[in-house]
């Protein structure tokens, strides 16, 4: 059987200055943990091609697929807010793009070995940090927000060392494509030129062909990456997703959500959150998501100073004006996105509504994903659940702001299709990962992986997914894995 996978590999067909290209790196015992039948049937993949050896060996770095050319790509980064000149693919292999109905997207294995890029490293993954980016980045897609997505996890059968050694595991990842911000700081910092512009025009061709006909193409090219990310870090924030990890090499010019090593989502509402346990600062805490998603844009747009425009001056103020809009996207965006989470059309009236909800959440301590699903039960007073009775007061403005909408119908269902009952919350993550490395036991994660796929299902809104931790079962620090 002959994989069903063609690929066109525009990337690697860039200059050498751009990737290595890097051969596999084989490993032991490899076995399948899960594969993702729905995104393959997106990719037109055949699911039972997917279940075969053949697709094993791909999916553990041991067989090369017809047609891939497997490259480690170069870039740099600003990492916590400190100058990195050289980055890259350390622990990642792009083994080449899939072309499938018009639309292209980078196959990379992540965990599948060193590079040229590894800085010492091993270039392998724990088998922890691919459980839980599989989790976390097909619940995101479930969720609607725009990212990478998982379309196999492997078991490598080999033990990986950090603090004490670890099963390895291997993420196939898929991506719109892996530009990174730092891709393009990369080429910037060496003065490459040639490079930033062949760059920037290949990201406008292949993700927004609609800018490369305008009078200044790069400002347009900016100003669209400002438009994702604007929508992107209001959908964060509407989750209460945080990130963990905003340094530059991590975000994509694509605007989807890369790389899920310390990120989480957060049980009770409080706005300077941190789980990263390398953000010592809080540098990445939920509050500063959308100004950090600022700063970064601000970077790229120094970056691309140089070929926007040769007068220097004229450049800088071109870029500068396109980064002003930034905060008025971002909450318009936000506000949209609160506006839906209370069943209300966007008005001033809903955003102070919205405003003094998250205020009230974290006065007392109370988890964010449960009290806006339940919200929905509080509409007819005696309907559902008591209500807090902290929110008593606020409740009572809700639903006079609700008896101005026209459509009760429209704002149940609203309320229903914006307030997940089911996250990846962290306690059950960790459950599900050290079922794993203790029993070898996998049913734990799977059955985390359904319900999170599945995250508006008001079926399972009593089930132990939905359930807050109890404060014996919390999980205060994330890892990076790596």
């Amino acid at each position: 059987m002959s994989a069903p996978i063609t690929f066109d590999n525009s990337y690697s067909r860039l200059p050498e200055g751009f990737h290595q290209h890097q051969a596999l790196q084989p490993v032991q015992r490899p076995a399948m943990i899960q594969i993702n039948p729905s995104l393959a049937a997106e990719l037109s993949i055949d699911e039972q091609w997917l279940n075969s050896e053949e697709a094993l060996g791909i999916f553990s770095g041991n067989t090369l697929p017809s047609g891939a050319t497997p490259i480690a790509t170069v870039y740099a980064g600003y990492q916590f807010g400190h100058w990195n000149p050289q980055l890259g693919d350390g622990r990642a292999l792009l083994l080449g793009e899939i072309l499938t109905k018009g639309n292209r997207f980078d196959l990379q294995l992540k965990g599948s070995g060193p590079t040229a890029y590894s800085r010492g490293g091993d270039g392998r993954s724990p088998l922890g940090p691919v459980l839980r980016e599989y989790l976390v980045s097909e619940a995101m897609a479930a969720l609607g927000v725009p990212t990478t997505r998982a379309l196999a996890a492997v078991a490598t059968g080999e033990q990986v060392y950090r603090e004490t050694a670890e099963p390895g595991g291997i993420l196939t990842r898929i991506a719109s494509s892996h530009i990174r911000f730092g891709t393009f700081q990369y080429f910037a910092a060496t003065q490459d030129l040639e490079n930033l512009q062949k760059l920037a025009d290949y990201a406008l061709a292949r993700h927004y062909p609609e800018a490369e006909g305008k009078e200044s193409p790069y400002i347009a090219l900016l100003d669209a990456v400002i438009t994702k990310f604007a929508k992107l870090v209001a959908q964060w924030q509407n989750l209460g997703f945080i990130h963990g990890v905003m340094n530059t090499d991590n975000m994509l010019i694509c605007g989807e959500t890369v790389d899920y090593g310390p990120c989480a989502f957060m049980d009770n509402f409080k706005q300077s959150t941190v789980y990263s346990a390398i953000d010592q600062q809080g540098r990445y805490a939920y509050q500063n998501q959308p100004s950090i998603a600022h700063w970064n844009l601000m970077t790229l747009a120094q970056a691309l100073l140089p070929i926007i425009d040769r007068n220097e001056e004229a450049a800088i103020e071109a870029a500068k004006a396109c980064l002003a809009t930034f905060p008025e996207r971002y909450e318009t965006a936000f506000n949209d996105l609160g506006a839906a989470k209370l069943g209300l059309t966007p008005s001033s009236c809903s955003t102070e509504l919205l405003n003094d909800f998250l205020t009230l959440l974290e006065q007392h301590e109370l988890d964010y994903t449960l009290s806006f699903s339940s919200l929905k039960d509080q509409i007819i007073s005696d309907a559902g659940s008591e209500p807090e009775p902290s929110l008593a007061a606020w409740l009572e403005r809700w639903r006079q702001a609700l008896a101005l909408e026209t459509n009760l119908d429209q704002v149940t269902t609203q309320l229903s299709t914006a307030n997940p009952v089911i996250i990846p919350r962290n306690h059950q993550i960790e459950f599900a990962i050290q079922a794993a490395y203790q029993e070898s036991d996998f049913e734990p994660f799977k059955a985390l992986n359904e319900a999170v796929t599945d995250p508006f299902n008001e079926a399972l809104a009593m089930s132990d997914f939905a359930k807050a931790p109890a404060a014996n079962e919390r999980v205060a620090r994330t890892f990076c894995g790596t």
